[in-house]
């Protein structure tokens, strides 16, 4: 890991914002594990929660980010794109980005090299067909890779990865001790909707616990997160998820969440791919991690 730090003062982003919001959201659709395993057709509450995403959420999202003026990144198994390739379309069309996630929400830790290229490949010719392009950003869709994960994504193309956990700054990944301009966009659980909003009855007991934290804590917990990164002039990113927070009543909180962060006008508000192309420009930073660290 080289010593160098990114040089992440406030002021330093374009313009001399004095931070920078990547809005990212992964449209994970009826994906997963319970896909993978088949269990999906033996439950089928899981497949509507699921389809409920791309299906009624991501239109409300579309509308709320045009309102506010803002794009942003949505992270989509291609198996979503397959299957409403319409809606998927759409979010191009509006001026956001569509980037990888897996097939069906692979974990990638569990597939060998070979498995994880060729999941890699048919994704990205889905996206060629239905999109008009590859992806050129990748976010792995159980929060682990492969070792040699990094390797595939620069071998494939891809200009970024957003799937690591031990930053809040750009940086770009060292593979087999070179250096390179893969560029990684670190998140962090904090801003992930599930960790609050993610109702659940697995467990159903004891009764009366409350299955989901309370909305206005939700919203302070992200404003506080919001407020900490612009001080430090710093990159923050999310991993919300439609099928989580696109919903009628949650969708105020993104609303408000959105105006908090726009009230001070200095924030850059940008896609992930504008991110990576902005910190590999030829003046960006040198800091690098070691490309199969996890942290």
């Amino acid at each position: 890991m080289s010593t160098t730090e990114p040089d992440v003062a406030a002021g330093h982003w374009p313009a001399g914002h004095r931070s920078a919001v990547a809005l990212a959201f992964d449209v994970d659709g009826p994906t997963g594990d319970a896909m993978l395993n088949g269990s999906i057709w033996r439950k089928p509450s899981y497949f509507a929660l699921g389809s409920y995403g791309p299906h009624r959420a991501l239109p409300r999202i579309l509308d709320l980010l045009d309102e506010a003026g803002v794009r942003a990144t949505f992270f989509t198994p291609a198996w979503v794109v397959e299957t409403w390739p319409d809606t998927c379309r759409n979010v191009v069309e509006r001026g956001h980005e569509m980037a990888h996630h897996g097939y069906r929400h692979e974990r990638y830790w569990d597939l060998e090299p070979d498995q994880q290229a060729e999941v890699i490949e048919r994704s990205q010719q889905i996206f060629r067909d239905v999109l008009g392009a590859p992806a050129v950003g990748f976010r792995t869709p159980s929060g682990d890779w492969h070792p040699d994960t990094p390797r595939l994504l620069a071998r494939a193309g891809f200009a970024y990865s957003s799937s690591m956990r031990g930053d809040d700054r750009p940086y770009f990944h060292e593979i087999d001790g070179e250096a390179t301009r893969l560029v990684e966009i670190p998140g962090r659980w904090d801003l992930d909707d599930y960790a609050s909003l993610a109702y659940t009855r697995n467990p159903d007991y004891p009764a009366g616990q409350d299955r989901i934290a309370s909305y206005e804590l939700t919203l302070d917990n992200w404003i506080r997160e919001f407020d900490g990164s612009h001080a430090e002039g710093l990159c923050m990113t999310t991993l919300f998820h439609p099928k989580v927070c696109g919903k009628p009543g949650r969708l105020l909180l993104l609303e408000r969440f959105l105006q908090h962060m726009r009230s001070g006008g200095d924030v850059w508000f940008a896609t992930c791919r504008e991110i990576a192309a902005w910190w590999s420009r030829p003046a960006a930073p040198a800091a690098v991690r070691t490309g199969g660290q996890h942290v």
